[in-house]
């Protein structure tokens, strides 16, 4: 199949699919005699793998160790490992993001508790960067 199709299946850009190919998350595929690129099913499941890391919040190193993992030269503890790793930082990132939530909405209400004839307290706080 050619790149485009290969897009299509994976529901990603044609210019993601190179990318992956110059960061070698991707092998190089096969070239037909007028130079396209002619990839297989080993490469569609091995872009879903990709996407799917991806989506899980993996970076592109990341997913370039499990994909080395997924070839078979690891065991399943040290996935385990790296998918507890991940969901950890996943979690501080909820509580830094929870944290970010409450001081727009406190900000927010100081707003509407102001009234329009005050300079803005969020904007105020921006500048200011005492809160």
């Amino acid at each position: 199949m050619k790149i485009g199709e290969l897009a299509t299946k994976a529901k990603v850009n044609i210019d993601t699919i190179r990318y992956y190919e110059r960061r070698d998350l991707l092998r190089q595929p096969k070239r037909s005699a007028s130079g396209y690129r002619i990839y297989s099913a080993t490469d569609v499941k091995r872009l879903l793998f990709i996407v799917h890391a991806k989506e899980l919040g993996f970076t592109l190193e990341e997913i370039k160790t499990l994909l080395s993992l997924q070839s078979g030269r690891s065991n399943c503890n040290e996935v385990r490992q790296i998918a507890t790793n991940k969901a950890s930082e996943i979690s501080l990132r909820i509580q830094s993001l929870l944290r970010i939530q409450n001081v727009l909405l406190e900000l927010a209400e100081k707003c509407e508790q102001k009234g329009t004839n005050d300079s803005c307290p969020i904007l105020n706080a921006m500048e200011n960067d005492d809160e």
